[in-house]
C-alpha cells in the first residue's frame, strides 16, 4: 500500500474507534514511523509502505485505540514553543495550559531578572517554556515526584535551558522568595476517577486528583505561599471550572486579591492571586 492509502486506512480505523481527530492522528503516526516531517509526508504520498513500517503502524494503532495517549506513542509533544519528551511519569501538557503560560509571561513583563517558581512541574513544561521565552528570568521548578523531576531535567538538558530543579512537596522546604509562583496542580475531585477516560488513566493519579473537591492540595499551597513571595508577588494557578470560584472566594476572605480568567473555550479556569497586604494569610 502507498503512504496515501495507509493514511486513509489509519484515518478510517481511528474514526471508527471514536477518536476525535482521526486525520491529524493518522498523519502524526505516519510521520513518526516514516521519520518524515509534514512536507516529507506529502512528497512521499505515492511511495510504498514497507512491511516493517506497516507492522510498526499496526502496533501503534492498537495501543492508541486502547487509550494510550498519542503523545506517549510519539514520545514527545510541541508545547509552549518547546519540544518536550513525555512519558507516564508526568501529566501530558494540555493545550489549555498554554493560557497559563501566556498569563505568566504577561505578569513577568516589566520584571527583568525576576525569580519564578513552577510548583508541580511534571515534564517541566511551564518552567521550560518561560525559560525559553524569558532567558533573564531565574526559573526554579519543583515536584514531589522523583520520576517527574528526572523527566523535567532530561527536557531541560535537551533544550539547553538553565532551570534549577528542586524535590519538594509543594512549598515545604523551599528557600528564598519569588516574584511569581505558578502551578498546574492536581485539581480534579477524587470522584472523577470513576469516570476518567482511558487516556486520563495513563497520567499519574498524583498529578490529577486533589481531594474531595479538588482543592485540598491547593489550599495547602496557598497557605504556604506568602512566606515564599516577594513584595508585590503573585500566584497563578490552573484549576477546574467547578472549583476555581470556590478558591477565589476563600482567598478573598483571607487577605488576597483574586482574578479569575477563562480558558480557550470560555470556561473560567485560571486564578491570579496577589496578597492584598503584607503578612500571612490564615
Amino acid at each position: 500500500m502507498s503512504v496515501a492509502a495507509v493514511q486513509r486506512d489509519l484515518t478510517r480505523r481511528l474514526q471508527e474507534a471514536g477518536l476525535a481527530s482521526p486525520l491529524p492522528e493518522a498523519r502524526a503516526l505516519l510521520m513518526h514511523v516514516l521519520h518524515l516531517d509534514w512536507t516529507g509526508l506529502v512528497l512521499a504520498s505515492g511511495r510504498a509502505v514497507t512491511p516493517d513500517e506497516r507492522d510498526a503502524l499496526e502496533d501503534l494503532l492498537r495501543r492508541r485505540v486502547r487509550g494510550v495517549p498519542l503523545q506517549h506513542l510519539l514520545g514527545e509533544v510541541e508545547w509552549g514553543g518547546v519540544t518536550l519528551r513525555v512519558t507516564g511519569a508526568a501529566l501530558v501538557p494540555r493545550p489549555e495550559t498554554e493560557v497559563l503560560l501566556d498569563l505568566t509571561l504577561a505578569v513577568l513583563e516589566g520584571r527583568p531578572g525576576a525569580a519564578l517558581l513552577d510548583v508541580g512541574t511534571g515534564t517541566g513544561a511551564l518552567a521550560l517554556a518561560v525559560a525559553a521565552a524569558r532567558p533573564d528570568v531565574r526559573v526554579t521548578a519543583s515536584d514531589v515526584s522523583v520520576d517527574a523531576l528526572r523527566l523535567a531535567r532530561v527536557n531541560a538538558e535537551r533544550l539547553g535551558l538553565d532551570v534549577s530543579f528542586l524535590h519538594s512537596d509543594l512549598l515545604a522546604g523551599v528557600a528564598g522568595r519569588f516574584a511569581v509562583i505558578v502551578s498546574n496542580p492536581p485539581y480534579l475531585p477524587d470522584a472523577d476517577r470513576a469516570s476518567a477516560t482511558p487516556e486520563v488513566r495513563h497520567d499519574p493519579d498524583l498529578a490529577l486528583y486533589g481531594g474531595p473537591d479538588g482543592l485540598t492540595l491547593v489550599r495547602v499551597l496557598m497557605r504556604q505561599a506568602p512566606a515564599c513571595l516577594e513584595r508585590g508577588g503573585c500566584v497563578l494557578l490552573e484549576l477546574d471550572p467547578r472549583n476555581v470560584h470556590v478558591l477565589a472566594a476563600e482567598l478573598a476572605g483571607s487577605g488576597w486579591r483574586t482574578e479569575v480568567r477563562a480558558d480557550l473555550t470560555g470556561r473560567d479556569r485560571f486564578l491570579l492571586a496577589t496578597l492584598a497586604a503584607e503578612g500571612h494569610t490564615t
